[in-house]
């Protein structure tokens, strides 16, 4: 793997220790933070600061029975947990959690670029991209944050190249065009939280149908 150069910020590092990071960008903070060594010390770091200011917080008194509904909640609960994936290939465990330990399903997008949705819904969007070496995404912005993680081959645009373990932090500010890179397909995991802003027609007139 090459050396990642493009981080996930503090604050979304935060927002994910602290389970306060939507499902969709979770899943790639999470993917990154398992493919990058200096993320996932900060991620450490912060984890044990959190612990340490628990433990700093008074205590509070519990009401006398709280104990005996704890253990029915336990003896009631008949799920168990289902097992965690493990990485395989390109994709990391918290991917392959996503993805249900399957590999992707891919639906064609046109000029041989595939995507496979992962989560949709009103707060944002999960997806998987394939794209062909050399190949242009449609030019467009944004509505709010999109956040790439390249997964296998690279990309470039107006703001820098991004190879495998990157993640590109993109918002409503950005207007930009990737393009694959040489070699291997790019492979991306994106997550947004507003539909992308197409600048051409026809990308604008296919977007409910591809969900983008």
């Amino acid at each position: 793997m090459t050396e990642i150069r493009h981080h996930i910020r503090s604050e979304l590092l935060a927002a994910w220790v602290t389970g306060n990071l939507p499902a969709h960008f979770a899943a790639v903070v999470a993917s990154h933070v398992a493919l990058c060594p200096e993320c996932r010390a900060e991620s450490g770091a912060l984890q044990s600061l959190g612990g340490a200011l628990l433990e700093g917080l008074a205590g509070v008194d519990l009401s006398p029975d709280a104990l005996s509904k704890a253990l029915a909640a336990l003896d009631d609960s008949t799920r168990r947990p289902e097992p965690a994936a493990t990485a395989a290939g390109i994709f990391p465990a918290p991917l392959m959690q996503v993805l249900g330990g399957r590999p992707p399903k891919w639906s064609l997008l046109g000029g041989g670029i595939r995507q496979q949705i992962l989560m949709a819904d009103r707060s944002g969007s999960l997806r998987l991209l394939y794209i062909p070496p050399g190949r242009k995404v449609p030019e467009h912005s944004h509505g709010g944050l999109e956040l790439t993680l390249v997964l296998q081959g690279s990309f470039s645009d107006s703001s820098g190249e991004f190879h495998v373990g990157d993640v590109e932090d993109a918002d409503d500010e950005i207007n930009h065009q990737p393009v694959a890179g040489p070699g291997a397909p790019c492979i991306c995991l994106a997550a947004t939280d507003a539909p992308l802003r197409f600048r051409a027609l026809l990308p604008r007139l296919l977007q409910p149908l591809f969900r983008i």
